[in-house]
């Protein structure tokens, strides 16, 4: 079985291959309307479900128009629709929706949860996020970085603020894809020490920016964060804000990238999501591409 669950769990030749077949899926639809098919519709006849223990704007919208010009249909569902772990198990569950659909797509809480899902289904199964780790988010990143800089193996990549399941995907991605990765923040929001992947930690943003070729930051504070714990992060964070001086030190031609939803002028200001340095539109349009060819290769299309 064909699964999407981390990037240090995909062969790189794999992720080589879903890259290039999201830049090859890309350029076909362009200048297409939104609503117009695919040419070749690799999932016609093929139903996919969504499921969202956590909302979503971008992986819910692009999962669902990506089945879609791929001739697929969807079934979207929360966690409370289904009542995951509550009455019935994960497992039975997993087993349940392989006997409906040919493909599972999933954002929730857990990692055990995804991973209980996988091992029981008789489908490929998608992280679509967990609290742990957010590889679809990655792969639109390298997608967009190699789009406007050429191939990413070689190059330095700085994240700045929290080290949280976005940054766990980039350490993945920097043993896969062979590209430097530098992580600045604060101590107490360091990755998780148990981290499979490879990059160094500089305390001093200024520092570790110089010779970036893409500087990349997240929210400061998830929705689930309660009012203490905001305050307390963003005092933590302050200091690694990415704003026009901390870009200045960094190579001329740097990108910069957020996955969004973002605080403007909280991790980042507007005067730099807005600036020259500035890929997260694009970045996030690249969701959309990045996982269409995750699913055609989960499938084998």
């Amino acid at each position: 079985m064909t699964h999407f669950l981390d990037i240090h769990k995909t062969d790189p030749d794999a992720l080589r291959e879903i890259i290039d077949t999201a830049k090859r899926v890309k350029a076909a639809r362009a200048g297409r309307p939104k609503g117009t098919p695919d040419d070749d519709l690799p999932l016609a006849g093929h139903m996919v479900a969504l499921i969202f223990e956590k909302p979503s704007t971008r992986t819910r919208v692009s999962f669902d128009v990506g089945v879609r010009q791929m001739g697929g249909q969807t079934m979207v569902l929360s966690g409370t629709d289904m009542q995951l772990g509550h009455g019935e198990t994960i497992a039975d569950t997993a087993r349940v929706l392989s006997r409906y659909v040919d493909l599972i797509m999933m954002r929730t809480f857990e990692e055990d949860t995804i991973l209980e899902m996988a091992e029981f289904a008789t489908v490929p199964v998608i992280n679509g996020l967990t609290n742990r780790t957010h590889p679809c988010q990655i792969m639109a990143d390298v997608l967009t970085f190699e789009e406007h800089r050429g191939p990413i193996k070689g190059k330095k990549v700085v994240w700045t603020g929290d080290g949280n399941n976005v940054f766990a995907s980039f350490a993945h991605a920097a043993t896969q894809f062979e590209f430097d990765l530098v992580f600045s923040g604060p101590e107490p929001l360091d990755p998780e020490p148990s981290l499979n992947g490879r990059f160094t930690t500089e305390r001093n943003p200024h520092k570790a920016v110089e010779g970036a070729d893409l500087v990349v930051t997240d929210t400061w504070v998830s929705m689930h964060d309660p009012q203490s714990a905001r305050e307390r992060r963003h005092n933590q964070l302050r200091g690694y804000q990415v704003n026009a001086e901390l870009m200045a030190h960094a190579k001329p031609g740097a990108l910069f990238m957020h996955c969004l939803p973002a605080h403007r002028d909280d991790e980042a200001t507007s005067e730099v999501m807005d600036g020259p340095h500035s890929v997260i539109f694009d970045e996030a349009e690249n969701r959309l591409h990045a996982q269409k060819a995750i699913m055609r290769w989960c499938l084998g299309k």
